[in-house]
């Protein structure tokens, strides 16, 4: 008996090599290899709408190879050029692009702005589709909260963030539902708002095995106060020496040799948990994870493996994750988990502008259990 095959729509800021439409659409549009085998998608992309043409644009020539159609607006990206909603299925990349950043150094991506826009539709047409968000809602507390709420008004199957929860560890860790952890920490490395959200994901997408109830505070350091505060006794130098030493390709030499700008996000949940993400350009170009297990004497450590260069085979286990939601109409993970990650980077971006202060964050009682 044959299934009908859902219908895609894909809505991006732009499409142009090795943008997070190319390694997301393009798998989409003609398939993808993950774990050595080939898998063609069981979803069609249907239509295609792109918010900025770079002078490195492919969406017209890939539109075109793969008879998909470009439409004007998001709107009529949903409908097809009709009246009414057309597509079982909505991908949201707000990634890369020419957009303008704030004051606290937040790319102003027009997530909550691509999530409206086709909430609207699904809101006319009295039905609401699955849609998933790349990376984090948005740039803003306020935002992200708003989408999450119209998710839930409308009945519109969430899931958001991206491929670092989903990808290989080397070695494979999960952590046991349930598990009291005292203390964690990620190292890692990137810009701080856009890879920060990837370390803060990463920290997330493994202490929420324990059952999350939320953040209460976070500080965010750089420069020389991220070595005073480790020498203070903020975070373990055991976990930070675990976490680093998963690590397969670290630059030679001392952390405090190499970086010249080391930046540190300090997280106090809600339930006694201490969570720290280092930021270690100079020394690390991967992400590593170490926690303190209650009754445990060696830390839990895992390296979250990422692929160097196309086709960034990592993409394909989100890729695997956002397919399934479209043809099952259940997210694979909780969004509360990018909702509170996405919580968590707004305050440290403003921890950052605010010289670096501890911020209270009451706003973050986001609690949720995490998929089994």
């Amino acid at each position: 008996m044959s299934v009908e095959r859902r219908r895609i729509a894909a809505i991006v800021t732009e499409y142009r090599p090795h943008s997070h439409a190319d390694v997301i659409v393009t798998k989409f549009l003609e398939g993808y290899s993950i774990d050595g085998q080939y898998h063609a998608p069981r979803v069609d992309v249907v239509s295609l709408y792109t918010d900025q043409v770079p002078d490195a644009d492919m969406s017209r020539a890939m539109a075109a190879k793969h008879g998909v159609p470009i439409y004007p607006t998001i709107a009529e990206a949903l409908t097809c050029g009709g009246d009414t909603l057309a597509v079982d299925g909505v991908l949201l990349i707000g990634e890369h692009g020419d957009y303008p950043s704030n004051e606290k150094g937040q790319v102003c991506y027009p997530r909550r702005r691509f999530f409206a826009e086709a909430a609207a539709v699904m809101r006319a047409s009295g039905r609401a589709v699955p849609a998933f968000n790349d990376k984090h809602l948005s740039y803003s507390w306020e935002d992200a909260h708003w989408m999450v709420a119209t998710a839930r008004e409308l009945a519109m199957p969430l899931m958001a963030g991206s491929s670092l929860p989903v990808t290989v560890r080397r070695p494979p860790l999960e952590l046991p539902l349930g598990c009291p952890i005292s203390e964690a920490l990620v190292a890692g490395y990137g810009p701080t708002e856009s890879y920060g959200f990837h370390a803060l994901e990463t920290l997330q997408c493994l202490v929420e095995r324990r059952g999350e109830s939320g953040v209460a505070a976070v500080r965010a350091l750089q420069g020389t106060a991220v070595w005073e505060a480790l020498d203070a006794g903020e975070w373990s130098p055991a976990l930070l020496a675990a976490a680093l030493a998963r690590c397969e390709h670290p630059q030679a030499g001392n952390p405090r040799d190499n970086c010249a700008a080391p930046v540190a996000f300090q997280l106090r949940y809600r339930d006694g948990l201490r969570g720290t993400v280092l930021l270690l350009n100079g020394h690390l170009t991967e992400f590593g994870f170490a926690a303190s297990l209650l009754g445990q004497t060696e830390p839990a450590s895992t390296l979250i493996y990422l692929w160097e260069g196309q086709p960034y085979e990592h993409f394909a286990y989100l890729v695997r994750h956002i397919e399934e939601m479209f043809v099952t109409g259940r997210p694979q993970y909780p969004v509360e988990r990018t909702l509170l990650v996405t919580g968590v980077l707004d305050a440290c971006m403003d921890s950052l502008y605010r010289g670096q202060v501890w911020v209270e964050t009451p706003h973050l009682e986001v609690a949720y259990l995490p998929s089994r």
